[in-house]
């Protein structure tokens, strides 16, 4: 008569699960992000002349067209912002680069489907890369910016110090949206139509174009501040550029109006960092 233990039915049938968002330690986690960041970011710009300067194209371009027509034709900005180019180029830059990571972070983890299946290794560094790599662009673009802020003679001032808080908030912001869209997409393939047409909605729908201010109608000032996006945006404009001009507390109607932007801000976060989590170990099952 055998003695040979066989092991329990619940024991047998024990889900096997994947690795986790973090699994595998906080150095491994680090490196893995850095190298695929650093290897996109390369990839996207391999064998073509210019080489990174392309990154600056979109940006430049779309600056040139939108500051024609809203000081040429429409004259919206330019009869209420002081510094109104340079306030549409910073916009620009800060609003590509949330588009861009969260729309590549929305095919990121189905893009990456063969590694994802043979490979163990935290799954947030595949919608985190794709955010480090649009930070890269940002990054030179915000070069270029500095130089439009000083040739437009701009005043430096001690409140510049605190922009990278600013892009620090944004890159949180961005990287919660890109985790939630990412696992979203590997179930749902709606969400990358979906999520361009909001995105462009979302651009309208920011002080990136216009200030703040253009619209001359309090309502109108408060409910854009429900944006998490208007505030980042228009408290980078006061630190950046115009110091008098209504920060994100005066364009709320107070503190008590910035409660549904802090609302929708942690909530997106929240609701990001856990949707990643626990949909990661089933991953590969869902590809």
């Amino acid at each position: 008569m055998s003695t040979e233990a066989t092991p329990s039915a619940p024991a047998a049938l024990r889900e096997v699960r994947g690795p986790s968002a973090l699994g595998g330690g906080s150095r491994r986690f680090f490196d893995l992000l850095w190298l695929m960041s650093v290897t996109e970011f390369k990839r996207v710009y391999f064998g073509t002349v210019f080489g990174y300067l392309w990154s600056l194209v979109r940006p430049l371009a779309l600056f040139g067209v939108l500051l024609f027509v809203f000081t040429q034709v429409f004259k919206i900005g330019s009869d209420t912002a002081e510094h109104y180019p340079v306030l549409l180029l910073m916009g620009i830059v800060l609003f590509t680069f949330f588009q861009e990571a969260t729309t590549n972070g929305v095919t990121s983890v189905v893009a990456q489907e063969g590694v994802v299946r043979k490979t163990q290794f935290p799954r947030l560094v595949i919608p985190l890369s794709t955010v480090v790599t649009g930070a890269f662009n940002l990054g030179l673009n915000l070069v270029v910016v500095l130089g439009f802020v000083l040739a437009f003679g701009v005043t430096p001032a001690w409140t510049w110090l605190l922009f990278p808080f600013v892009v620090a908030v944004l890159f949180v912001f961005t990287s919660a949206v890109s985790m939630m869209l990412s696992v979203l997409y590997v179930r749902f393939r709606d969400v990358a139509i979906i999520w361009m047409v909001f995105a462009q909605a979302l651009f309208y729908a920011t002080p990136v174009l216009y200030p703040v201010e253009a619209f001359h109608n309090e309502t109108y000032e408060h409910l854009l501040m429900i944006n998490p996006l208007a505030v980042i945006f228009e408290q980078a404009r006061v630190w950046v550029l115009e110091p008098n001009a209504p920060t994100a507390v005066d364009a709320a109607g107070g503190v008590l109006g910035l409660l549904p932007a802090a609302a929708i801000f942690i909530g997106v976060c929240a609701i990001g960092a856990w949707t990643f989590s626990h949909q990661a170990p089933r991953i590969a099952e869902d590809l």
